[in-house]
């Protein structure tokens, strides 16, 4: 049986400021990893994108994933991605992120979550908040989430 990893993934968008963070939590056979990023000027559709994108790339191939979130727009994705193959409207902005998910979302399964405290996606959410203030504040950037901190992600 091929090996399952679990990601937590969450976003936080600004509408005023116009500004995005996402976070990630991973768990698979080599215990946690995880990263937070963020940008300026981002639409939150974008953010989405994003951030799932970033909890995505890298995942080995054949790998079994079970994405996490108390995002609603991420746990829609898959609905959305399935109209656009059946007809309906295709989006017309965000190409490169959109092409990148449909391709991962196939061995990917989405499961909606409640963010509730001392969990990975709580976790992961405090980091996106606090991605989406850094991003304000210095414009866009990635990093991992320090093992320490990983420690406490409840996962």
């Amino acid at each position: 049986m091929a090996e399952t990893i679990q990601i937590w993934v969450e976003i936080s968008h600004h509408a005023a400021f116009r500004c995005g963070g996402w976070a990630f939590v991973l768990k698979g056979a080599e215990g946690l990893s995880g990263a937070a990023g963020g940008s300026r000027a981002i639409t939150p559709d974008r953010a989405v994108l994003a951030g799932l994108g970033e909890a995505l790339s890298g995942l080995p191939s054949g790998v079994a994933a079970i994405v996490q979130t108390s995002n609603a727009q991420i746990a829609a994705l898959p609905a959305r991605i399935a109209g656009f193959t059946s007809g309906e409207a295709s989006p017309a902005e965000d190409l490169d992120l959109w092409a990148q998910l449909t391709t991962a979302l196939k061995w990917v399964q989405i499961k909606p979550v409640a963010n509730r405290p001392g969990t990975p996606a709580a976790f992961a959410l405090a980091w996106a908040e606090l991605a989406r203030d850094k991003a304000k504040a210095t414009g866009p950037f990635r990093s991992p989430i320090p093992k320490p901190n990983l420690a406490k992600a409840g996962a």
